[in-house]
């Protein structure tokens, strides 16, 4: 049902073969049971956005053509299908990409970005963007499972950051925060930049920030305590200098390149944590001290997604504890997603994150 006046085509970005993309008119979709239609605010360029676009993944990311990509938004639901209960027309979300089949072991265990069922969209399994179409366009179609209430204080711009920073509040949930301690990160790019924002609201006396170039003097305005050039020296004889020889306490792992985790289990103390946010490519292959990892006790985490913390990420924003406004760098509407694309891609202009407002500012 709906109180709003929906029209029966909308724009989107199309994929139409690897590599290509048109902005077309296309027939909005319905919303099937325990589904609502959602009118896009913000869509946020996400890392591996560029991978699928320029089909890298063809095949699986997306499984076939035509596709509309993109998951990182905020908006507004404007008609509801059957059964829904949650939500009505005129309610503000943000959405997520997951959502499990919701009977597999592990989605009843609340771990629903790990489901037995990915991909069988058959048995109620979605990962929006990616294996379905998502939201590079002016409306979009989502489970409930996969929307969360935005609160009335936080833009559509700031809401298109929910995934971002829900991936790096997973990561740091998984680890941990010493009160007091001392974090690594490894790669500031968006993750690597919440993970640091979000270890410094949960805790963290002094976060410590490798990389180089624009996107380490970047993690210094947003608040490092040290950066580590990694191109001007060893940033693992540089983190254990800067710590009096005992490691850090975290390390987040936030660049998937070759060598880092190696690093990143290095640079923690003894009985530290290293959890890798950063997603590698197949053939990244990491050479790691056995020995030293089992007698010094470090604890490793893999972590993906975001699940169960979009209410968390949405409530630290909207009460001013985690700042995700200054990491919106560059505003696009959707006719200019080829240049949004490319300055995210390029590193043009400082960017940091690009938002693209398909239905405009009055979205």
């Amino acid at each position: 049902m709906s109180s709003y006046e929906i029209p029966k085509k909308m724009r989107a970005v199309v994929l139409t073969e690897p590599g290509k993309f048109e902005i077309q008119e296309v027939d909005i979709p319905s919303p099937g049971t325990n589904e609502v239609l959602c009118r896009i605010g913000g869509v946020a360029v996400c890392g591996s956005d560029p991978e699928i676009i320029r089909g890298d993944l063809a095949g699986n990311w997306p499984p076939s053509y035509p596709f509309i990509a993109g998951h990182e938004w905020a908006g507004r639901v404007v008609a509801t299908g059957d059964g829904v209960s949650t939500f009505k027309a005129g309610d503000r979300v943000a959405g997520e990409a997951h959502k499990g089949c919701g009977f597999c072991k592990n989605c009843l265990a609340g771990r629903y970005t790990l489901c037995y069922n990915y991909g069988n969209t058959n048995v109620g399994h979605r990962h929006y963007g990616f294996k379905v179409n998502g939201a590079y366009a002016q409306y979009a179609v989502y489970h409930v499972q996969s929307v969360t209430p935005l609160p009335d204080n936080v833009s559509y711009r700031e809401g298109a950051m929910c995934d971002t920073a829900g991936v790096a509040l997973h990561g740091v949930e998984l680890s941990g925060v010493t009160p007091g301690g001392t974090v690594a990160i490894i790669g500031p790019g968006p993750i690597g930049i919440m993970a640091m924002k979000l270890t410094k609201a949960m805790g963290a006396a002094r976060v410590i920030v490798v990389g180089r170039g624009s996107r380490l003097k970047s993690a210094q305005s947003y608040g490092s305590d040290d950066a580590v050039d990694f191109s001007s020296c060893d940033p693992v004889e540089k983190v254990r200098e800067l710590t009096g020889g005992i490691g850090v306490d975290e390390c987040f792992e936030c660049s998937g390149a070759p060598g880092t985790f190696n690093q990143g289990v290095r640079m923690v103390r003894k009985g530290g944590v290293v959890t890798l946010l950063g997603v590698a490519t197949d053939n990244v292959m990491e050479s790691l001290p056995f020995k030293y990892v089992t007698h010094n006790e470090i604890t490793i985490h893999g972590s993906r997604a975001n699940p169960n913390v979009s209410w968390k990420v949405l409530s630290l924003i909207s009460s001013g504890n985690v700042k995700v406004k200054d990491m919106v760098t560059h505003v696009y509407p959707l006719a200019q997603f080829k240049e949004g694309l490319e300055t995210f891609v390029g590193r043009k202009d400082n960017v940091m994150k690009v938002v693209f407002l398909p239905n405009g500012e009055d979205a």
